[in-house]
């Protein structure tokens, strides 16, 4: 009732100030002039029922606390926030600081890295992966009165004429006209007319010439000799012995084939062979004592 009983008075005020031809100057002050009837507020706003005015007022209030309830409400979510925002700047402040020890343990340690060798133990095939190479159709050539002394690799062919004191490995073929005092490999090896000191080994075949001579072991999956081998001969598939072969040692393949002259000291043994000497026998033993 206060607040609209205010409205009132401020209301009736500026009535009399907006009214200067009913007013009187008398002294410093404002007067009605004696003709003008004195206005009241119920003049001018007529007769105000007390109830309206407290529903009003009622209705204000309630507004009033609402709004300070959204207020309250507000500051809440607003404390809320910034206490999350605090805790997550805390985590955040936190995990700076775990780097940084991380870190400076780190350079504290020495500056020195232990690499892991790679274990040798396991030799198998299967786990042994050769790097692939391919071979070269070129030929190299050693021409008649060059000496060499070293070893020699390559992934072509080799024309040996001249003299190698050093060990040959070679992808391709190689041909011995000259002389090699060291081991020799490659994928097929013929002599002709050759003067080899040292073992010969050829994923193909080998074929010692007549005026040939070897001194050292054979290893090749076929083999004709035909000139002097000092050394065993190991062949997994057949060996054939020319009339002119002169070998002294021993003999393993999967079949022999010995010519009329060719002299041999040393035991053959077909040992490759699909049919094995010893079980045939003590198969048929057994078949007897049956």
């Amino acid at each position: 009732m206060g607040f609209f009983q205010d409205l009132k008075q401020d209301l009736s005020q500026t009535v009399t100030d907006n009214m200067p031809e009913d007013m009187e100057l008398e002294g410093d002050e404002f007067a009605l002039s004696t003709d003008a009837a004195p206005i009241s507020s119920e003049d001018l706003f007529g007769q105000s029922d007390s109830e309206e005015f407290k529903d009003l007022e009622a209705m204000l209030e309630e507004e009033v606390a609402a709004l300070g309830m959204a207020c309250e409400t507000a500051e809440i979510k607003i404390e809320e926030s910034v206490s999350v925002d605090s805790v997550m700047d805390a985590q955040a402040s936190e995990e700076v600081e775990e780097l940084l020890n991380e870190v400076e343990q780190n350079m504290a340690e020495p500056a020195y890295i232990e690499k892991a060798e790679p274990s040798y133990n396991n030799t198998s095939e299967e786990n042994f992966i050769q790097p692939s190479v391919e071979i070269s159709t070129d030929t190299a050539v050693i021409t008649a009165g060059m000496t060499i002394t070293g070893d020699i690799s390559s992934s072509g062919n080799m024309d040996l004429i001249g003299n190698i004191n050093g060990n040959i490995e070679i992808l391709g073929k190689l041909n011995v006209t000259g002389s090699i005092n060291g081991n020799s490999s490659a994928a097929e090896i013929y002599a002709e007319s050759a003067q080899i000191n040292g073992e010969v080994k050829s994923k193909g075949s080998v074929k010692i010439g007549q005026s040939s001579v070897v001194i050292g072991n054979i290893f090749a999956t076929s083999a004709v000799i035909a000139g002097a081998v000092k050394g065993d001969i190991d062949v997994h598939g057949p060996v054939v012995l020319d009339t002119s072969a002169i070998v002294m040692g021993n003999i393993k393949s999967k079949s022999v084939q010995i010519n009329n002259g060719a002299v041999i000291e040393g035991m053959c043994s077909q040992c490759y062979a699909e049919v094995s000497p010893t079980s045939f026998f003590s198969d048929v033993k057994n078949k007897k004592n049956k």
